[in-house]
């Protein structure tokens, strides 16, 4: 086990990554789905392996916080029992896989991803941040999610291939999906894309067959409540304790628990749609405001994120971010607001990202309170 003060890559469950609050131990469920079973065995495992919090992050995985060196041995056994992680640590690493969490049962998605997960020693190697993203479903939802190798619906109702960064894409044949994706991704990796880092940076110019004139469909709104499958519990930050979600999966009739890219859980087998109040961590109250863990949860951040967050969040009418560090992991897209941590203090960007040239800088949380009228 290596690589604890790397920085710039992702972790997963056989590469941790050190944070300020212990070992940070990423879960990437197949689908984004987890039996009953598997989510209150994972519940139990936060709580005796690391410091109970879960995080859900904005590629729909789930990372087992503040996990203790000598604890990951056996977390790491648990979870391959549980089936919620690769044996072969090389297979993990690839699996990056995000899917539009709203999926049935032999529908386009459920076809599309199982049949690229089939074929997973097929893939190039990649780096950490790359993957796919199946969003075939009858409306897209995933559009704003990070991934570089996309099938989507076209708006003609077919669908496509589109390599991301690029406006269009090209027509699909049923069955043909999961060959598209890796041979897509076979030419980014034999092209040089590595060096970029992701397909949106690579200006490289496409083969024909990934080429393209169709654009992706409208995307809907990033929830997807009110589908009439599974209703979704909001949850602050994307953070939850193990204990309150085992609360939650034994009191009510959930069979199973979905993860999404937008810090909602969608329950399996809980009536019908739509956004319902959690009692163990309460509905987002803040669903325009993000904040990483920041200090002293995360090691790269000088300054505390999330209380400032929440004081701040009613006082700005459009999005905020606050990020501890200029890397912005909460947030890669521009807001209204940032503030970035930087030695102690805050850097204050208008329209802008994490590390973007500030407005004001070095504020105190007290002057950033003022100047927004938030005392």
């Amino acid at each position: 086990m290596t690589g604890f003060a790397v920085k710039g890559w992702c972790p997963d469950a056989w590469h941790p990554m050190m944070s300020g609050d212990g070992l940070l131990v990423r879960v990437k469920p197949r689908l984004g789905r987890l039996t009953r079973e598997q989510a209150l065995a994972l519940c139990d495992a936060a709580a005796t392996c690391g410091s109970g919090l879960i995080d859900l992050t904005r590629r729909a995985n789930l990372q087992i916080r503040g996990v203790a060196q000598d604890r990951w041995p056996l977390l790491i056994q648990r979870l391959i029992t549980l089936e919620l992680v690769q044996p072969e640590p090389a297979l993990e690493a690839r699996r990056n896989v995000l899917v539009a969490p709203d999926w049935q049962e032999n529908d386009d998605t459920h076809r599309i991803a199982n049949a690229l997960l089939a074929r997973i020693g097929e893939w190039p190697d990649l780096p950490g941040k790359v993957g796919f993203v199946i969003d075939a479903g009858p409306a897209a939802v995933l559009t704003g999610a990070s991934g570089d190798f996309r099938v989507e619906r076209g708006t003609d109702g077919s669908l496509m291939l589109r390599a991301d960064g690029r406006p269009t894409g090209s027509s699909l044949s049923p069955g043909t999906e999961a060959d598209a994706l890796i041979a897509l991704a076979h030419w980014f990796a034999a092209s040089g894309g590595a060096a970029a880092g992701r397909m949106a940076r690579w200006d490289a110019e496409l083969p024909a067959w990934a080429k393209g004139a169709i654009a992706p469909a409208k995307a809907e709104p990033r929830h997807v409540s009110g589908t009439g499958h599974h209703p979704s519990v909001a949850l602050a930050f994307g953070l939850i304790e193990a204990p309150a979600l085992t609360t939650l999966l034994e009191t009510g009739p959930a069979s199973g628990l979905r993860t999404t890219p937008w810090r909602w859980l969608l329950i399996e087998g809980a009536g019908s749609a739509g956004t319902q109040p959690f009692t163990g961590a309460g509905p987002d109250p803040l669903p325009h405001v993000e904040a990483c863990p920041g200090a002293p949860f995360c090691a790269q951040a000088t300054v505390e994120t999330r209380a400032l967050a929440r004081r701040l969040g009613p006082y700005i009418s459009g999005r905020l971010h606050v990020s501890g560090c200029a890397k912005g992991c909460a947030c890669s897209q521009v807001a209204d607001v940032t503030l970035t941590g930087r030695n102690g203090r805050f850097d204050l960007v208008l329209a802008g990202k994490a590390g973007s040239p500030p407005s004001r800088s070095a504020l105190s949380a007290s002057e950033i309170l003022a100047h927004f009228g938030a005392v």
